[in-house]
């Protein structure tokens, strides 16, 4: 039997023992070079973090600055692997969970970019604290926050990305607080900008929830750009006089939202319009901004013992006329960060919940809540403020705990340090901690998410051991980056299979001893229990993904073969049966690509062919007495005749559905019937059939490609209309006749007591579902309409 290896097999080398001790040594010596610390990072370093310590090395390593070294070559393409695996998500997990092995069908670090590149065009903004780089795992938590963006997409090749650069700085710093400015590095989020529609650089965005993100067209200027940015700044300053100041300071105290006010006379400086406009979106939702012309209204600066242009913050509740005693402050700054930050620590702290009340007031509301460990912990930072204005619209209410007061509760809850959890309304059994940034766009993502989704937090006390329920519980480790962009993930498919599977998360380095008990050896590791049975997922990173291994373990579409079900079901299979069989290793990365469109082919072939999958790590042996080279290996065993091959191999280039399927229908023995222009004349025109015909040419690409659609039509429709193909090459005067103008036709010849049209009815679809709708809707309206016809004759 020949065997030829695909691009992106995994080899797997058994039959000579000088080769396997071999391979052990180089796997040996690979992973004694750990990916992390070739890098000088930690496990649990952001992507940003891992860019900026490539690019450190990169510059002392490259060959171009150590042409007198013969190892740089070879250091330098250490130091590039390391980085192209870690900074992708997919990878970076493959290689926490199977180390080198699981990355033997990767390939990247074999090349790199000059010294120059490094040093000029690699990461651009990456050391700008005012711009927030944005990878896949975070942008849509970011621009979904509440909160308004304005992202550059670039590239590091694109020469006016770099010219922009420098304002693109100044602009950040300049709007810091107001609006929140992102950079998306399209080069290493390729799938995320296409996604996004982004086509040229630099493409610059605004995003907002609620509407539609908006481009930017014009000129590059940091003037014309914060014009075009400011006029999406929502929140408005309002001008005060005598009629209108005393109603706004005495209503603040029952709305509990201060002024923060601009008194502007003859004598000093007054805060020009676009500072006031500034301040009033970095504390939009928290602080009301206002003005007043002391010029126009003297006497009531007078009152307030205003001479000078000045700023003053009156809190909720503040007295005009003993404006020490209100609490009203006085700032003498002109700069809107300085003022911001004065305001932002006089704005009240949340509320502390008190151990008594708790379980009530978490079984009444849903609440976002900050744990903290005694009154000195500085845990929480000025800007959390905003969370009360930000999750307003989602009902959440946001406070503190102290977990020294009652550290019954904390450790119940499995909190052992600082950290934050919203509770969903229903008591303390039914809360998520967050494990995310603790920066405020992602606070306010996670408790977005969380309240509207059914994923819990689960211990010991709530491990669903024995439960008759399913659960999806995902083992994990919160410094683990893959870990961390799987959650939202969860979330996501929760809320789709709520009352169906429950959704739980376990941290393992709370819980070692229960993931140790579980077999836990990776992060995440994502498994299923329905009471005894155990099925780990092995897929993407994605909600769908995740929705398709739920509907697959409830109508498996794939059987899992075991040796002596490989011999009985397949070796020993009916004559008429054909199966498919995948040959895969659990560690092998396009078995891992493979199987979730090895799922998918099996779903559209049911009741065709039957599918099935062999664990070679688990059956070595029986593999190797298979003869099974690589992994994986897809092989088609047809129906058994005297003079069919024992077995198929596939080897394709692609291994999606879609092609894996074509492949095997052409395997099926053909249903439909091959005309000539006498049966077409005789059986079609002139016969008493339905007939469906596929009018095509052997040399014509798309008609290959549809030949094994038509015969899953002509199984679908068999017993209700003929299936029937003309060859358009060999026959070119009948398809002329039939009015052919391209291939492949599909048309359908319905007899309806008489002789039937050789032009027939032309079907504008390629898909046999789509087809045998159609069909099937025009033998139902031909029955109706005899039925009548005959109630008519009666």
């Amino acid at each position: 039997m020949e065997f030829l290896a695909s691009k992106g097999d995994c080899i797997s080398y058994f039959k000579r023992p000088l080769l396997l001790v071999l391979v052990c040594l180089i796997v040996f010596v690979c992973t004694d070079q750990d990916y992390y610390s070739l890098l000088g990072v930690s496990k649990e370093a952001s992507s940003r973090e891992i860019r900026q310590a490539f690019k450190k090395l990169a510059l002392k390593l490259h060959p171009d600055k150590n042409q007198n070294d013969p190892n740089a070559h070879e250091n330098f393409l250490k130091i590039n692997r390391a980085y192209e695996v870690l900074k992708d998500e997919d990878l970076r997990k493959k290689y926490d969970k199977y180390g080198e092995k699981g990355l033997e069908d990767q390939q990247q670090g074999g090349r790199y970019e000059s010294w120059h590149f490094y040093r000029y065009d690699f990461g651009i903004y990456d050391d700008d604290p005012e711009i927030i780089t944005l990878d896949r795992g975070e942008f849509d938590a970011a621009v979904n926050s509440g909160e308004l963006w304005f992202v550059n997409f670039y590239s590091p090749r694109c020469s006016h990305c770099h010219d922009l650069a420098p304002t693109w700085r100044e602009f950040a710093k300049e709007l810091d607080g107001v609006i929140r400015i992102g950079a998306v590095n399209c080069g290493d989020n390729r799938m995320l900008c296409r996604i996004k529609g982004i086509n040229s650089y630099p493409s610059l965005y605004i995003f907002k929830t609620g509407m539609q993100p908006v481009k930017y067209y014009g000129d590059r200027s940091k003037e014309s750009l914060k014009n075009f940015a400011m006029q999406y700044v929502t929140s408005t300053v309002t001008e005060l006089w005598a009629g209108n100041f005393v109603n706004a300071i005495e209503t603040s105290f029952a709305s509990g939202v201060g002024w923060l006010i601009t008194f502007c006379a003859e004598r000093g400086d007054c805060l020009s319009h676009q500072t006031r406009l500034k301040l009033a979106g970095m504390l939009e939702g928290l602080v009301n901004v206002g003005w007043m012309d002391c010029g126009t209204q003297g006497e009531l600066c007078d009152n307030l013992d205003v001479s000078s242009s000045t700023t003053a913050y009156f809190p909720p509740g503040a007295t005009i006329n003993n404006k020490e005693k209100g609490g009203v402050l006085f700032l003498n700054s002109l700069d809107a960060r300085e003022i911001y930050q004065e305001v932002m620590q006089h704005l009240p702290d949340f509320e502390i919940i008190s151990a008594t009340s708790l379980e009530d007031r978490l079984a009444h509301h849903r609440w976002l809540l900050f744990f903290q460990f005694g009154e000195g912990d500085k845990s929480n930072v000025q800007e959390f403020k905003k969370l009360k204005f930000l999750l307003k619209d989602e009902h959440i209410q946001v406070g503190k705990f102290d977990c020294l007061s009652s550290p019954t509760i904390c450790n119940k809850l499995y909190v052992y340090q600082p950290c934050l959890a919203v509770f969903k309304g229903k008591g303390t059994g039914d809360y998520e901690i967050h494990h995310g940034k603790k920066i405020l766009y992602d606070i306010v993502a996670f408790a977005k998410e969380s309240v509207n989704s059914h994923v819990i937090t689960l211990g010991p006390q709530n491990f669903p051991d024995k439960d008759k329920e399913p659960w999806l519980v995902d083992f994990f480790a919160p410094w683990c980056p893959p870990c961390r962009a799987l959650l939202p993930e969860l979330r996501k498919a929760s809320k789709h299979l709520y009352g169906q599977l429950k959704f739980g998360t376990l941290d393992c380095t709370v819980h070692e001893g229960l993931c140790n008990m579980h077999n836990i050896r990776a992060y995440p590791t994502t498994v299923v229990f329905n009471q005894s049975d155990v099925h780990e997922y092995e897929g993407h990173h994605s909600a769908e993904q995740i929705l398709e291994f739920i509907e697959d373990l409830r109508n498996p579409s794939v059987v899992s073969l075991t040796p002596e079900t490989f011999a009985e079901l397949v070796q020993r299979r009916k004559r008429e049966e054909i199966w498919m069989v995948d040959f895969y290793a659990p560690w092998c990365g396009p078995c891992q690509a493979l199987m979730p469109e090895w799922k998918k082919m099996a779903r559209m072939l049911n009741g065709l062919i039957s599918v099935g999958s062999v664990d070679c790590q688990k059956y070595y042996s029986f593999c190797h007495q298979e003869s099974v080279r690589g992994y994986p290996e897809i092989r088609l065993f047809p129906q058994k005749s005297n003079t069919a091959h024992q077995y198929y191999s596939y080897n394709g280039w692609h291994r999606d559905a879609y092609s894996l399927r074509g492949w095997a229908l052409g395997y099926l023995p053909q249903v439909s019937v091959d005309l000539t222009p006498q049966s077409f004349t005789e059986k079609v025109l002139n016969g008493k059939d339905h007939w469906v015909i596929d009018f095509y040419a052997p040399w014509c690409g798309p008609c290959q490609n549809f030949a094994p659609e038509f015969e899953m039509l002509a199984r679908a429709v068999k017993g209700k209309v003929k299936a029937g193909k003309v060859d358009c090459q060999a026959y070119g005067q009948t398809c002329q006749t039939a009015d052919i103008r391209a291939y492949p036709t599909v048309k359908f010849y319905p007899y309806q007591g008489t002789k039937k049209s050789v032009i027939g009815e032309y079907i504008d679809s390629r898909d046999a579902k789509g087809i045998a709708d159609f069909l099937n809707e025009k033998l139902e309206a031909m029955e109706n309409k005899g039925k009548r016809k005959k109630s008519r004759n009666k």
